[in-house]
């Protein structure tokens, strides 16, 4: 099997498991994956999902956006809201993961439907609030 670019990942994920004194297994067994799937994401050969990551993180009691960010699902970049969207997003029970997927790609897509117009507005007209379609601003003398 080639190696997928996770490296970078993996070894970090050792490192954690190391230094929380867990064996392969017992993080797996935490985390909720098999410990095959973790041995292979360890070595780089697997790219584990967002949800996955979160598992982990959350079995390591480390930041799962950390692990977004090796794992190249987030860049290191992207604004906080957007990352706590997210993990608020993967970290909800009541979803599956069909529809945590879903929703954050209909969240994904929004974003970049409305990037810049929506800074753009939010800049120009801070205390205003939020302009609609067909407003001009100006309000309606009496």
């Amino acid at each position: 099997m080639a190696s997928l670019n996770v490296g970078n990942l993996g070894e970090y994920l050792r490192e954690q498991r190391r230094s929380a004194q867990l064996s392969l297994r017992q993080l797996a067994d935490a985390a909720g994956v098999s410990n095959p799937y973790l041995s292979q994401i360890e070595r780089g050969l697997r790219k584990p999902s967002a949800e996955v990551l979160q598992q982990v993180a959350k079995a390591l009691r480390i930041s799962a956006e950390t692990l977004y960010v090796r794992a190249g699902i987030l860049d290191a970049e992207r604004e906080r809201e957007e990352v706590e969207t997210r993990a608020v997003i993967l970290a909800d029970p009541s979803l599956n993961g069909r529809q945590k997927q879903v929703l954050l790609q209909i969240y994904e897509s929004f974003r970049k439907e409305n990037g810049t117009e929506v800074q753009h507005d939010s800049q120009e007209h801070p205390a205003d609030g939020p302009r609609t379609a067909g407003s001009s601003g100006v309000e309606p003398s009496s």
